[in-house]
């Protein structure tokens, strides 16, 4: 089975997509920043390496500290798909990573 292009895609090549698309919205790009860093359990500094290292969405989430255990409760609908019912690990609300 070929692995989906989103998980060796640099998460620094999407972050500006995010922010934009934010900010269209009427939102910043310091909520984006304070959900990714929920999310993830990054500390800013660990953040901002991650984008200069161009890592991928893969070994992004992978070397997360802390995947936030809330983030089984989001829930909702993004480009017509409901977000919790999502099964792929990159892109589930639920996803743990292992090494």
């Amino acid at each position: 089975m070929t692995q989906h292009r989103i998980y060796t895609t640099s998460f620094a090549s999407v972050y500006p997509l995010y922010v934009a698309k934010a900010e269209r919205k009427g939102r910043t790009r310091a909520e984006v920043d304070q959900i990714i860093l929920w999310l993830t359990g990054f500390s800013p500094e660990a953040f901002q390496a991650q984008l200069a290292g161009k890592t991928d969405f893969q070994a992004f989430f992978a070397q997360a500290p802390r995947l936030n255990p809330a983030r089984a409760e989001i829930k909702g609908v993004v480009c017509g798909v409901r977000v919790e019912e999502v099964e792929e690990p990159l892109c589930a609300r639920s996803a743990t990573w292992t090494s």
